[in-house]
């Protein structure tokens, strides 16, 4: 169910009318077989979720009601639901029995589970609240909701379970805090970012609750006023409560999170033949004139790049990533070509240094307009990274070309499915020692896998890592739409990308060549 059908009066500090706050809206509105939330403290996630339930088990007929079963770790979890459940079927009118207490019935291992039941007569269908995680499932068909999922032993057996459910039509929803990086709740939330399980991941930080009315919340139930310096003293002390573990607990971290993310020994398995190309201009060739530096950079692309990119297949999309550096860091390009049998190969990686934006543009258009078959673009939007990827969106379509603005949400979303692929061997890197460096560089800062911003070692601030991240999620998008146009030659790719420049050139001042 996507709403709620009560209403409650406004309270100050622009607390929503409807009666669960637009996260909760977000988790109930959420129709994946398998959903899970990581979430802060006490937010109320498990009181939105009774709300559906309710719903869910008083539906009869074509609404197609279930059984649910909500799974806590301890009794005290399950009354606190329960009641929440009893609450919401007044609230709704939904004709329900008074809460019973019994025994799950289920084997042997199981007879000291407590049950506390709620029955819909009109639906036939009931909710189960556990006092404790049963041996099984086995039987059951329904809605399963594991509540504070990282704090179950045996949680991947739990989850086996749950999810043979999903088979019937079933549904598991998984509600919890972090309990460690290692813990089996977190390595979920992963698989599921990075593809390897379907379902959808929802993540709700203490701030971002009470930005979202979490206090104002609080102040009608309690029936105090709301203001802004009360909800600023609150966040405060509520922060000073949970001292070190704050981190976790309110800001969604998961602890024992700082390390490198993949080792070298996976980066340099995933490594094979291929060209590293590195241009490095002097600080006097941005001095040059136009024509100059173009013609220059011309011959560097059709001695180094276009013997690489006549050996692209013909009949396979393309992909590629770039992360952009001017003067300190690299500027890093990295196409990948996806396979038929799915694996991102990088036929070459370019790495220009100091080299002036207007010839950064130059290389990149002189790669993409000969790719035979361009699938997308993801470029680095970030400060001065700016242009190129805004150009580049203007030449070959902002449907193609993405300007990406790094930020930790990305970082979140798209390193995943990356080391997902260095873990199951679908992707392969020309082998470089430099590379290996960049990926390396790669951190867990605070739950997020990332390049720290002090990290610096002989020039490079993982350039190639950024730009491999970029490229692969650029290769898990859809191909961007190809408008006909009549076919032309074979060669025709290679004719006509540049500019001619023959006029400036017959004007340009004998110099001679500086070393760049």
């Amino acid at each position: 169910m996507s709403e709620v059908p009560v209403q409650i009066p406004s309270t100050a500090g622009g607390t929503p009318d409807a009666v669960l706050l637009p996260y909760q809206q977000e988790w109930v509105a959420d129709e994946a077989q398998l959903k899970v939330s990581e979430k802060s403290r006490r937010t109320g996630l498990t009181w939105a979720e009774a709300a559906d339930d309710v719903l869910i088990a008083a539906a009869s007929g074509a609404a197609g009601g279930q059984n649910v079963y909500y799974i806590g770790y301890n009794q005290d979890m399950a009354i606190e639901y329960i009641e929440a459940c009893a609450m919401w079927a007044r609230a709704f009118d939904r004709a329900a029995s008074e809460v019973d207490e019994g025994i799950w019935e289920d084997d042997a291992d199981d007879k000291n589970i407590k049950t506390f039941t709620i029955r819909f007569p009109d639906s036939g269908h009931r909710i189960v609240a556990l006092s404790s995680r049963p041996a099984n499932l086995r039987g059951k068909q329904g809605v399963v909701v594991i509540d504070e999922a990282a704090f179950h032993d045996k949680l991947g057996e739990l989850l086996k379970a749950a999810l043979a459910l999903l088979i019937w039509g079933g549904k598991v929803r998984v509600i919890s805090t972090h309990n460690g990086e290692q813990n089996p709740f977190n390595q979920l939330v992963n698989d599921i970012r990075a593809g390897r399980r379907k379902g959808s991941v929802q993540r709700i930080t203490f701030q971002e609750a009470v930005a979202q009315g979490l206090y104002g919340r609080v102040c009608l139930r309690l029936g105090q006023e709301w203001s802004a310096d009360d909800q600023a003293e609150w966040v405060e002390s509520v922060y000073d409560f949970y001292g070190e573990d704050a981190a976790e607990e309110l800001d969604v971290i998961p602890a024992e999170g700082t390390g490198n993310w993949l080792p070298r020994t996976l980066i340099e398995a995933r490594m094979d033949a291929g060209d590293v190309l590195r241009l490095r201009c002097s600080d006097e060739f941005k001095h040059w004139h136009r024509a100059a530096r173009e013609a220059e950079v011309r011959d560097w692309c059709e001695e180094h790049l276009k013997p690489l990119l006549l050996e692209l297949p013909e009949d396979l999309w393309i992909a590629l990533g770039e992360d952009f550096g001017r003067s300190v860091d690299l500027s890093v390009i990295i196409p990948l070509v996806i396979g038929q049998d799915l694996v991102r190969r990088a036929p070459f990686i370019v790495e220009m240094a100091n080299t002036p934006f207007e010839q950064q543009r130059q290389v990149l258009f002189y790669i993409c307009g000969r790719f035979p078959r361009f699938q997308a673009a993801k470029l680095d939007g970030t400060g001065n990274g700016a242009y190129l990827a805004e150009v580049a969106a203007q030449q070959y379509g902002a449907h193609r070309v993405e300007e990406v603005k790094l930020s930790e949400r990305w970082y979140r979303e798209n390193m995943p499915p990356l080391r997902a692929a260095f873990e199951d061997g679908t992707i392969e890197l020309p082998a470089d020692s430099h590379i290996v460096d960049d990926l390396r560089a790669v951190k867990v800062v605070q739950g997020v896998a990332m390049i720290p911003r002090d990290t610096r070692q002989d020039g490079r601030h993982g350039d190639a890592a950024i730009a491999l991240a970029l490229a692969y999620a650029a290769s898990r998008q859809d191909p961007a739409p190809i408008e006909y146009t009549s076919a032309p030659a074979k060669a025709s790719r290679w004719d006509g990308v540049e500019i001619d420049d023959s006029e400036l050139l017959s004007d340009l001042p004998t110099t001679e060549a500086g070393a760049w």
